[in-house]
């Protein structure tokens, strides 16, 4: 008995052994993200469904109602974590009855891939005004290995408890997520279609999805504005251009969002629950939350400054060149090896848009544009300018106005599913160490 004791103590030492070697050779990459804002309403969402029915107070927010959000990993990966945010709320809220699965079609999960999650161990948490909060790690039973996953969505699914008060949104997703009427409880470990039956256009509280991954594997962060939020792209479609990118890439980085539409680099002075913005916070108040406390991050794609030069930005391209050399200074303070790739600024000229289109704000981009190709500021530069300008007009090649969410003339300020698809396939693969394809 003694021998046999011994054996199986051997046994279970070695395979102590063997699991830590396991969690030596994985490390948590973020695979998706949504860059928040708010507090809801304020966003730029495309194609929108009427909410009153769902949320008919944007001061009490949700009420005991359960959310199924809808995203999709670039990579993923045997375990899994999930971040909440409360960053742009103004009173604690309690998160509860939270599931992860395989999204079957709609809101209907795959039987037999809804896993609960916990926080710290425990089935809720509370997060406080400003905060976040990670989950514990959940194990993906349905991701084995040699299993193709590519282009499959996951349905995070939570109840609110109570009220949440003025809700952290990410008003544009171009993705369908899920959420029930107001006092229906919690249903996250609902499967079913019928669970969830309104509909939304935007993503709510959650942030960011994490992958275990092996080591080696890092993420590209496409950092900007409402061109990088794939306005104008189709729903659902996933064909914003940093979709175009992740694809070429096929698993060898990660790639993951962090536009919102109408954010600018250094505008708004100021902005916080009381005095929010339809674009977010700046990109220099919003780097740490969307860029720096992301995992696995090893490249920045920067493309921004069309809001700055707006008639609701009004800056001048020196401030902007200011705010990205301080950016970019942080990034490489806080991610050694970091490669910062400047992303030159489409053109607005003769958009339908109030707010663009003018010769002045086309002069101020051209500068703007000017610094990112020849300052040396940057590892590499992805030219979208040329690949998106028509040479003789100087505005949006004609092809790539038209709109693709929801129809209609476009407003030749975004590019359309086939401008992103151009714009994605225009970025050297070499500055990433990878072949191009």
């Amino acid at each position: 008995m003694l021998r046999v004791t011994r054996r199986w103590l051997a046994l279970l030492l070695l395979a102590a052994s063997f699991a830590a070697t396991a969690t030596e050779q994985t490390n948590w990459v973020t695979s998706w993200a949504a860059s928040v804002q708010g507090p809801y309403p304020v966003g730029n969402p495309s194609a929108q469904p009427n909410l009153l029915l769902v949320f008919p107070s944007a001061e009490t927010g949700a009420r005991d109602q359960s959310f199924r959000l809808i995203v999709k990993p670039e990579f993923w990966g045997a375990k899994s974590r999930m971040r909440f945010s409360n960053a742009l709320g103004t009173q604690p809220v309690t998160f509860d009855g939270a599931f992860v699965g395989l999204q079957w079609s709609g809101s209907a999960v795959m039987p037999g891939t809804n896993r609960a999650i916990t926080f710290g161990g425990k089935k809720g948490v509370t997060v406080a005004p400003g905060e976040s909060v990670w989950s514990d790690a959940v194990t993906l039973p349905f991701v084995t290995k040699g299993s193709e996953l590519r282009g499959r969505k996951l349905a995070v699914s939570f109840h609110v408890a109570g009220s949440s008060g003025p809700m952290t949104w990410h008003a544009k997703a171009m993705q369908s997520s899920y959420v029930t009427a107001p006092g229906a409880g919690s249903k996250g470990g609902d499967l079913s279609e019928a669970a969830f039956p309104f509909a939304s256009a935007s993503w709510y509280f959650l942030d960011a999805v994490d992958m275990a991954a092996p080591k080696g594997l890092a993420a590209i962060v496409a950092f900007g504005d409402s061109i990088t939020d794939g306005t104008a792209s189709t729903m659902n479609g996933d064909d914003r251009w940093p979709d175009v990118l992740a694809r070429r890439l096929n698993g060898r980085w990660v790639v993951v969002n962090a536009g919102i539409g109408g954010n600018q680099v250094i505008g708004p002075s100021e902005y916080s629950p009381q005095k929010p913005f339809p674009g977010g916070p700046s990109a220099l108040q919003r780097l740490d939350r969307d860029v720096l406390t992301l995992s696995g991050v090893k490249a920045v794609i920067w493309l921004e400054g069309t809001n700055d030069f707006s008639k609701n930005g009004n800056a001048e391209a020196d401030a902007v060149i200011a705010g990205m050399r301080e950016g970019v200074a942080r990034i490489r303070a806080t991610i050694p090896g970091v490669r910062v790739i400047g992303a030159t600024v489409t053109s607005a000229l003769g958009s339908t848009s109030s707010a663009h289109g003018f010769e002045l704000q086309d002069e101020k981009r051209k500068k703007l544009n000017d610094f990112i190709r020849t300052s040396g500021m940057f590892d590499g530069v992805a030219d979208f300018d040329r690949a998106t300008t028509d040479p003789q007009t100087g505005g949006m090649k004609a092809e790539f106005v038209p709109d693709n969410t929801v129809g209609g003339p476009g407003d030749k300020l975004h590019p359309n599913r086939m401008g992103y698809q151009v714009m994605g396939m225009v970025i050297d693969l070499g500055m990433f160490n990878a072949s191009a394809k």
